[in-house]
């Protein structure tokens, strides 16, 4: 065989397998991308990454245009979200509605265009935390949304729909088939889920068995799990083996009772983080997305749902800004890492073929320093403040008990703190300071059990822009050469 038929056969069988790759999505399957992050990956390498992972659908919590141009002519179906701030001018003026729906979903419907098909109006509206706020402001929200649609033309393709906590719904201690709205929301609820129905709209649910376990130190941990072991529940002749299903099937029955019956079920978020909590580690996030990968795959829903289940892993990235009020664990539901790296091998068909992800490609580090403490220094009187102001800026959650750093040593814990604030301040000389305690260094700090992460190139940097387009340029002209 020649080089140049040598060549010709590489760059076929290099194309073949990106198509191949490309072509096969897992139906249902989608993930939430959340950008509360110090650097964020730009959104054209999100989109691929989705792609060479086979996962066709994406939730997002704003409806940034900018952000969602780039999700056009890939294939990948998005979910607009529009945060509790905006309830308010939504629900009060249809104008706004209408100007909303105008620059937020038209703009993106052209031919090779967004493929949008939900728009979750709020997140978690009804969260005990926000003492009603949002009452009387959710519900006219989504009617205007819809209405805003349906004047469009785009209200048969498109729904509106409310994300919501699985809180707003319950059973006691009595089983699912107990299972019914809050008191407190009851009427306001049903008013909704009738809406629902009406329209055909889904219900968007956020379900977290790793929240229960949380919560509940005598939750039993096999119930947050779907490889057996746990004891079941029986309810009125049904057997429960695991948490999902019971909460599916109170909901179930809460829409019964809500004379909603047919309102189609999605679940909205549910995953299981990696650090910052002693149950959240990589063995136990694998072990639950094994099971439930394997469950979403036999389509065999719930006892009482029957229906194939649409559902958004939480999440797709760590973000190392979100509030750790919930947890020092929020910051780390990605299955995959902040810069786009796996974490587990899994495998999404639920045939238990596991493989690592692929990872995010064409990500651009800064440079390979790290602000470590200078262990030269003696006095360590001035340490304990600059250590909890570094990590009060920065993100010490892998620091705590039984998360993946908690074993360093006093010198290893205010390196890790330091450098976390030094990268999250994009490596700026004077954010590796601390009066005189640290200095930067080349040699990697990080240890065999903890990553001392280097900050990415935010994506809203033009020579970020520019790397990014060249390397898909190149990749495009291969596939030409070959094509053409």
């Amino acid at each position: 065989m020649t080089r140049k038929t040598t060549k010709w056969v590489v760059i076929f069988f290099f194309t073949v397998s990106i198509m191949a790759r490309n072509h096969y999505m897992v139906e249902g399957l989608g993930v939430n991308w959340g950008t509360q992050a110090s650097q964020n990956i730009h959104p054209s390498i999100i989109a691929q990454l989705l792609k060479d992972n086979k996962i066709n659908k994406v939730k997002l919590f704003d409806s940034d245009p900018w952000t969602v141009k780039f999700f056009s002519g890939t294939g990948i179906e998005v979910m607009l979200g529009i945060p509790n701030n905006k309830l308010k001018d939504l629900a009060k003026d249809y104008d706004n509605a209408k100007d909303w729906v105008k620059h937020n979903v038209v703009v993106h419907l052209y031919n090779g265009g967004v493929d949008i098909k939900h728009i979750a109006v709020g997140n978690e509206p009804f969260l005990k935390a926000y003492n009603g706020s949002n009452l009387e402001t959710i519900f006219p929200a989504v009617k205007n949304i819809q209405r805003a649609l349906n004047e469009h033309g785009l209200g048969d393709k498109i729904k509106a729909t409310i994300p919501q906590n699985a809180d707003v719904y319950d059973s006691g201690t009595d089983g699912p088939s107990a299972g019914q709205f809050r008191s407190d929301i009851r009427e306001l609820m049903t008013e909704i889920v009738q809406f629902f129905q009406d329209n055909g709209s889904p219900f968007l649910v956020n379900i977290y068995p790793f929240l229960s376990l949380y919560q509940n130190p005598n939750f039993p941990v096999n119930f947050a799990f779907f490889d057996g072991g746990a004891k079941p529940v029986n309810d009125n002749g049904i057997s429960y083996d695991n948490m999902l299903d019971a909460n599916l099937d109170t909901l179930v029955w809460a829409l019964k009772k809500a004379k909603a019956p047919q309102v189609k079920i999605v679940i909205g978020e549910i995953g299981w983080p990696t650090d910052g909590n002693i149950n959240a580690n990589v063995t136990m996030a694998k072990r639950f997305y094994d099971g439930f990968f394997k469950k979403m795959a036999s389509k065999s829903g719930s006892p009482l749902y029957k229906d194939d289940l649409e559902y958004y892993l939480f999440s797709l990235t760590d973000e190392n800004q979100k509030s750790i009020a919930p947890g020092d664990f929020e910051r780390h539901w990605g299955i995959f890492k902040y810069d786009g790296q796996p974490k587990f091998s899994m495998d999404i068909t639920g045939s238990g073929n596991d493989q690592m992800p692929v990872g995010a490609k064409y990500v651009h580090y800064l440079d390979s320093r790290w602000c470590i403490f200078n262990s030269d220094i003696k006095n360590l009187d001035k340490v304990p403040a600059n250590m909890d102001y570094a990590c009060s800026k920065g993100d010490c959650t892998a620091l705590v008990p039984g998360s993946s750093c908690a074993d360093l040593d006093q010198p290893h814990r205010i390196s890790y703190a330091f450098n976390n604030f030094f990268q999250i301040n994009n490596q700026d000389v004077q954010a590796c300071n601390f009066e005189g305690l640290a200095k930067i260094v080349s040699a990697n700090a990080s240890t065999q059990n903890c990553l001392f992460p280097i900050a990415i190139e935010n994506s809203g940097g033009q020579r970020y822009g520019a790397r990014i387009g060249a390397a898909y340029i190149f990749y495009g002209l291969l596939a030409f050469i070959f094509f053409f």
